[in-house]
C-alpha cells in the first residue's frame, strides 16, 4: 500500500533528525518520494523554534494501524517525549494518507484530518504527490510564504 507521511522536528539538530526517520522508515517499506526539507514556523503554540518538515511517500506491506504503530516505535528510538499539545518535539511522524482508505478509529484517523489546513503538510506533501496541489493551492498567500525549502547543504 502506498502511503503519505509527514515530518517534523524542532529540538537538537532537526534536519538531521528528519535524515535519520526518513532512514528509520526504509525498514517498513520502499521509500517511493521524499520532499525537499522545508523550514517553517511552528503551528498552534508559536513560542518555540522553528521546524524542519518533510514529506515521504512510502509503500509498505504493513496495515495502516501497524504502520502508525511503527511510526510512534520510529519516534521512540529516536528519543522522543511527551510535551504539550502543538509543544516542541525532537520528531514528529503523521500518517496523513494510506492509499484511498477512508479510516475513522480512536487512534487513527485517515487522512489526517487537519492536513488540509496547514501549510507545513501541504507544500512537502504535494511536492511527492500530485493529487495535493489543488489543496495547497487554496492555502493563503501569507500560509505558503512562510514555508522555504533548506538548501541541501545545510
Amino acid at each position: 500500500m502506498i502511503a503519505n507521511i509527514a515530518i517534523g522536528s524542532n529540538i537538537g539538530d532537526p534536519k538531521s533528525n528528519v535524515k535519520e526517520a526518513i532512514e528509520n522508515l526504509s525498514a517498513f517499506g520502499r521509500i517511493m518520494a521524499k520532499s525537499s526539507f522545508y523550514a517553517t514556523k511552528p503551528w498552534g503554540v508559536t513560542d518555540q523554534p522553528d521546524f524542519c518538515n518533510a514529506a515521504v511517500q512510502i509503500d509498505t506491506n504493513l496495515s495502516a494501524r501497524d504502520l502508525l504503530s511503527a511510526l510512534k516505535g520510529i519516534e521512540t528510538l529516536m528519543g522522543r517525549t511527551a510535551t504539550y499539545r502543538w509543544g516542541p518535539r525532537l520528531i514528529d511522524l503523521d500518517l496523513l494518507t494510506y492509499g484511498d482508505a477512508k479510516i475513522d478509529e480512536p487512534e487513527l484517523i485517515v487522512p489526517h484530518p487537519r492536513m488540509n489546513e496547514r501549510s507545513f503538510v501541504l507544500v512537502p506533501l504535494a511536492q511527492i504527490d500530485k493529487r495535493f496541489v489543488a489543496a495547497r493551492d487554496k492555502l493563503a498567500p501569507e500560509d505558503l510564504n512562510a514555508v522555504h525549502v533548506i538548501p541541501e547543504g545545510d
